[in-house]
């Protein structure tokens, strides 16, 4: 388990630099409903669907399970971000924070975390999907490198 301090303004009281963020791994199956949960009020941004079922959540915990990250915050859950890597390319999704820890970091550490681990597994390029109503995603994102690729269309196939 990861632990950093995040830095920003106030949470509850107190000053988020004395806040505490313990970034762990997804455990499958005992942290799968509050997970879950927490998606389907993350607010925009976040589509939860059928590849967020148990059953599918399962085939990615069997092939990287060091990719599926959560934050807490005195063991609450605040953010969670699941990453894939197919060997060529990684892949960043459901990047989600709490309203209440917005702008204070916690987003930050995770998709860092992510990044380092898919660096250490050889990924020399990542992706990730944004709609393109969702600003404050958008200025994350750009804040940290990340940059729109003009030139590309994003498809989409049900196979089953």
């Amino acid at each position: 388990m990861m632990e950093s301090t995040v830095h920003g303004s106030s949470w509850l009281g107190r000053k988020m630099s004395e806040v505490r963020v313990q970034i762990r791994e997804f455990r499958f199956p005992d942290d799968y409903q509050a997970v879950y949960d927490f998606w389907t009020h993350a607010g925009p941004g976040v589509h939860v669907g059928r590849s967020d079922s148990l059953q599918e959540i399962a085939k990615k915990m069997a092939r990287d399970p060091d990719l599926f990250l959560l934050g807490e915050i005195d063991g609450k859950l605040v953010g969670t971000v699941l990453g894939g890597f197919d060997g060529r390319r990684g892949l960043m999704y459901h990047l989600a924070v709490s309203s209440e820890h917005r702008q204070n970091g916690v987003g930050g550490l995770l998709a860092s975390e992510l990044e380092e681990r898919l660096r250490k597994k050889g990924c020399i390029r990542c992706y990730l999907l944004v709609t393109r109503d969702n600003e404050d995603a958008i200025r994350f994102y750009e804040k940290r490198g990340w940059g729109r690729m003009a030139d590309l269309y994003a498809y989409a196939k049900d196979l089953i």
